[in-house]
């Protein structure tokens, strides 16, 4: 279980949130909402201690990773997959070799042993037959399915994405939502969405931690969303989903 308790982070005098906390139960798929510059991206980053806060605690396991030294926390770093807004794979390498190189960094596997976890997770995005392709040759969507393989390559207990639909058709972010789904469920893996797509919101999470004013403005349920009372959580709401009827019309 990750609990976020009272994290408080500003950049200078620029403060993004205060005294955020909620918990994310093992195995479930968490939304994180906002604004743009509500400091999504900076939440997910105190996670793993990517960035540190100027308050506050994230526990994992009971474990406060903030205080964790070098060695303990690249362990804990190890227990998570990030699949990155931009997808940050390597074009000077294949395919293969993008999903292997987390693999060839942290492991001691043989070959055999790599080949076959590769062409598992490849397997598992629909992606085998591009493995001797270069990532230079696939199309956003492709590249967002080779991202999210080097992911749970170490089979991460966690898994972050960044605006996983960003830049995407209707028809691929569906397809990338359907994977986010199936990697939660067939993996048993606890999942943190930042997103600004409410229709990925609806088909993917259970919990969702909505960021406003510089604060956690609500957090429950995803069912609950619309019932929830928060006049700035049902204008973001309405918003996204004008823009999505606007889009598809």
């Amino acid at each position: 279980m990750i609990e976020i308790k009272n994290l408080t982070k500003s950049f200078g005098d620029l403060l993004v949130w205060s005294d955020v906390s909620f918990k994310i139960q093992d195995g479930e798929t968490t939304a994180v909402i906002g604004r743009s510059g509500c400091g999504k991206s900076v939440l997910l980053k105190h996670l793993n201690a990517l960035l540190y806060p100027d308050e506050g605690e994230v526990l994992i396991d009971g474990e406060n990773v903030f205080d964790l030294n070098y060695s303990a926390l690249r362990k804990v770093r190890q227990r998570f997959g990030i699949l990155f807004q931009g997808g940050a794979l390597f074009d000077s390498i294949s395919t293969f070799e993008n999903v292997a190189f987390p693999l060839r960094y942290f492991t001691e596997q043989s070959e055999e042993e790599i080949t076959h976890n590769v062409n598992e997770a490849l397997e598992m995005v629909n992606l085998v037959e591009a493995g001797n392709k270069s990532t230079s040759e696939l199309s956003g969507g492709m590249r967002k399915r080779v991202g999210l393989a080097r992911a749970i390559i170490l089979k991460p207990d966690y898994l972050l994405y960044d605006e996983p639909t960003s830049g995407l058709d209707p028809r691929t972010s569906e397809e990338i939502n359907e994977l986010i789904v199936t990697m939660a469920d067939n993996l048993d893996i606890t999942s943190i969405v930042i997103t600004h797509d409410m229709h990925s919101v609806l088909s993917i999470s259970e919990k969702v931690a909505f960021l406003d004013d510089q604060k956690l403005s609500w957090f429950g349920k995803t069912d609950d969303m619309k019932h929830s009372g928060n006049q700035s959580l049902l204008n973001f709401i309405t918003a996204s989903e004008y823009q999505i009827n606007s889009k598809t019309a």
